[in-house]
This record gives C-alpha cells, sequence and structure tokens, in this order.
C-alpha cells in the first residue's frame, strides 16, 4: 500500500502567498457579488455589466414577484381579520338578540301589572310592513315597549307633522325595544315595522304617557 508522500517546508505555501491567495479568493467573491448576484437577485447592478447579462432584469422581476407575494399576503391576513371581526360581530348580534327577546318577554310578562293606557297587536306577513302612531303635542313624552313574537323585524322610529319630519331611531333583525318618545313638535310619532322574515311576526306594543290618540293600520 502506498501512503502520499509528506510535502517538505519549502514545497508548502508561505504566509505571503496564502495572503495573496486569500485576496485573491475575497476579491472574486466580490466581484461576482456585485456583478452577478445583486442584479440577478435583487436587481442591483451598480457597475451595469448585470443588466449587460440580462442578469439585473431577472433580478427586477424576482423582487417585483417577492412584493406581489407580499401583497397577497397581507390581503389574506385582512380578509381573515375581517372574517374573524365577522364572525365575532354575528355572535355579539345573536347573543344581543336573545338578550333583547327576553327581556322584552320578561318586561311584556310584567306589563299586565303596570297601567299602559293602550295597546295594540298587529300581524305582519314576510315583506309586509305597517305602521303604528302616538298624536302627541311638543314636548310631550310617551314611555312605550313593544316585542315581535315569531321572528324579528326592522323598525324606524319616526315623527312627522305640518312641514315636519324626524327619525328618532332605526334597527334591523329587533325583537324589541323598550323607551320613551319625546315629541319634537306637534304631531304623529311612531313605529314602522317591517318583516324581512319567511315566516308571519306579531308586533305587540304597549303604550302610556301624554298623547291623545293612537293611529293604527
Amino acid at each position: 500500500m502506498y501512503n502520499t508522500d509528506i510535502p517538505t517546508r519549502a514545497e508548502l505555501p508561505s504566509t505571503a502567498q496564502l495572503i495573496k491567495s486569500t485576496i485573491i479568493a475575497v476579491a472574486a467573491a466580490a466581484i461576482i457579488l456585485v456583478t452577478i448576484v445583486l442584479p440577478s437577485e435583487y436587481g442591483i447592478d451598480p457597475t451595469g455589466i448585470g443588466r449587460m447579462l440580462n442578469l439585473a432584469e431577472m433580478g427586477e422581476i424576482k423582487q417585483q414577484l417577492a412584493k406581489e407575494a407580499e401583497i397577497d399576503r397581507q390581503k389574506d391576513l385582512q380578509k381573515k381579520s375581517k372574517s374573524k371581526s365577522s364572525s365575532e360581530n354575528l355572535l355579539d348580534q345573536m347573543f344581543g338578540l336573545v338578550i333583547t327577546s327576553a327581556h322584552a318577554h320578561s318586561n311584556h310578562d310584567d306589563a299586565s301589572m303596570e297601567k299602559w293606557s293602550g295597546q295594540i297587536s298587529i300581524v305582519l306577513a314576510p315583506g309586509e310592513g305597517k305602521e303604528v302612531k302616538l298624536v302627541m303635542e311638543k314636548d310631550a313624552e310617551a314611555h312605550f315597549l313593544w316585542e315581535a313574537k315569531g321572528g324579528v323585524v326592522n323598525f324606524d322610529l319616526h315623527g312627522d307633522g305640518g312641514e315636519n319630519n324626524i327619525s328618532y331611531e332605526k334597527g334591523r333583525a329587533s325583537s324589541g325595544k323598550e323607551g320613551t318618545i319625546k315629541a319634537a313638535f306637534t304631531g304623529n310619532h311612531g313605529w314602522f315595522w317591517r318583516n324581512r322574515t319567511k315566516n308571519d311576526v306579531t308586533v305587540r306594543l304597549s303604550v302610556k304617557g301624554d298623547y291623545s290618540e293612537i293611529l293604527k293600520p
């Protein structure tokens, strides 16, 4: 078996030669970096050689693709965030509807013990809208409580009289509401309900306070 001869000291490279080789290697690497790597990967071409070799164009394309990919990633994150927010809002709305329905039901259970001066029930077919208003003087106040049975309704609490019109409150997919109307002017003040569900909905209204008449549909 033959083993390679160990080189003599004279055959080994000197320190100066090692330093020279290192410098040459570093310089070559720097040249490759500036003329090839930077143009082809990042579109950076300080010497112009990369553009001559069509490397700069390739680098610019890569950078553009990277930017577009980042934009798409940000859009996906925004969509996921909006989707999560929408889901949370939907849960909040559903929870709110349950609480509102329970609250309205409880209040109407107690309504029999209250001295309501007027009560009315109306049935809304799918897609149907009806209006109930109170005839009130300016600054008069009337307390009200209404609830929807069999579904939810959209509502608009508003007033009109003479040349005056006002919208106090609007709501969608509501199962009930309680509050007080303070007439902004002399006229008719009340509710318009519309049933956007596929089933009949019964709206039951109880009122008391300063009004002279209930205008029924």
